[in-house]
């Protein structure tokens, strides 16, 4: 009995006239309040010119606007005690702040300041840059991160959804305040924004915020992104490194697709935590990787799964053949066992997520955005505990049929060719 999840509090939802939508979720044991303004727009928006201008914004959201310098801004937040912070995906850019439940209208003004009214200054703006181009250098000089950004390029070549989300360079250097300006007016919309809050709030007084600090911004016309179509092909870079870092992926699904939830299981049961079939043959009974894991990252319309994993330039081959062996096997016998212990995984984690303000208002604004409703806990539920051991299996089966992603770094002479790993996925 899934008693846990059909205590869903009240979520009270309003939409501005403009079309940005205001979602409220009152929890009267929490002292404080988290808010954030999530925008349906990420890197996979961007045109080629644009490429890291996303990335770039959230950064100079806290640069200084027409009121408030830099240090102002951290000031009116951490003067009441609360913190501010900000992230860029490939499908989503949102601004959080948490205080206490009586300061949500300075946690407001703040948040309303930096989306309309950020100045860009030219000296701000060339600090931002070379901030971020630290950045990129850090994640060139750091394999483990860098091969998933080539695992991304790889699996969607020449496309903005696998574009990494830094950009380049040649990109970051010719940003100015004119392209700036010209992308917020066409992505920042208010039909694709959603302010959420949870914890010691009142809809009624954030709704009145929302329409004072959001409401003149103009409405626009929704703009889709071009759609993601999945390639596959390899990208190995040789490096003189202790290790040699490699992903090997296939197409997923989009979170939209009726076979998310079993693809998404098997990717747990294969390589999901200690008892999964990776972490005990690569790591337990061979000793072949510090770590392995499988994931299954789905967008709103296409999807990636993957297995990630380092090892020993001398291992490369054993551990591709064990991984590929592995993947097939579970193909044809993952076991009832296996599916209740990972069915009850995914319960933990949904439920971990919903346990902060700060988790309940990211799975209301991204639900918003993506579904226009939020869906509830025990909805989901019902989906996972319906799945039987034969549809996992056969998620797997078509996930081992379609064409690889393989990207490595480091001493990777000895793994095998892309034909050769494709042959070994389905014996």
């Amino acid at each position: 009995m899934n008693h846990h999840f059909v205590r869903e509090k009240r979520i009270d939802i309003t939409r501005l006239a403009n079309g940005l939508t205001v979602a409220t979720e009152q929890m009267p044991e929490i002292a404080t309040a988290t808010l954030g303004v999530w925008v349906g727009t990420g890197s996979r928006h961007e045109t080629a010119h644009e490429h890291g201008l996303s990335h770039l914004i959230e950064h100079m959201a806290f640069k200084g606007t027409t009121r408030r310098s830099a240090r102002r801004i951290a000031e009116d937040i951490e003067n009441v005690g609360g913190d501010i912070n900000a992230a860029t995906s490939v499908e989503y850019t949102s601004y959080t702040a948490r205080v206490l439940g009586e300061n949500v209208d300075v946690a407001l003004d703040v948040l309303g300041d930096i989306l309309i009214h950020s100045a860009f200054e030219a000296g701000e703006l060339a600090r931002e840059k070379g901030v971020i181009l630290q950045e990129y250098a850090a994640v060139e000089d750091t394999p483990d991160d860098l091969v998933y950004d080539a695992f991304m390029e790889t699996a969607y070549a020449g496309q903005p959804i696998g574009r990494p989300i830094l950009g380049t360079p040649e990109t970051i250097k010719s940003f100015d305040e004119a392209t700036i300006r010209a992308f917020l007016a066409r992505e920042y919309t208010p039909g694709k924004m959603v302010l959420a809050a949870a914890g010691d709030v009142d809809h009624a007084r954030i709704v009145e915020m929302a329409e004072r600090h959001f409401g003149s911004m103009p409405s626009a016309p929704l703009r889709e992104p071009e759609a993601g179509v999945y390639s596959g092909g390899e990208r190995r870079i040789s490096r003189k490194l202790e290790q040699a870092n490699i992903v090997l992926g296939l197409p997923g699904l989009s979170f939209k697709d009726p076979g998310y939830y079993a693809t998404h299981l098997f990717a747990h049961i294969l390589g999901g935590g200690l008892t999964s079939r990776l972490w005990h043959e690569v790591r337990e009974n061979r000793g072949l990787a510090y770590s392995i894991d499988s994931f299954h990252w789905p967008f709103s319309d296409t999807g990636l799964f993957g297995i990630g994993a380092g090892t020993a330039g001398s291992d490369v081959a054993e551990l591709m053949d064990v991984t590929l062996a592995t993947m097939r096997q579970a193909t044809q016998d993952i076991s009832e066992i296996e599916m209740t212990r990972a069915k009850a995984q995914m319960k933990v984690a949904l439920l971990t997520a919903l346990e902060t303000p700060g988790g309940r208002i990211e799975r209301v604004a991204r639900q918003l955005l993506s579904w226009g409703r939020v869906i509830p806990s025990d909805e989901i539920v019902l989906k996972v505990d319906a799945l039987t051991v034969e549809q996992v299996r056969e998620a797997g089966q078509r996930l081992l049929h379609g064409e690889p992603t393989l990207a490595a770094i480091g001493p990777i002479k000895g793994l095998p060719s892309l034909a050769r790993i494709k042959s070994g996925l389905i014996g």
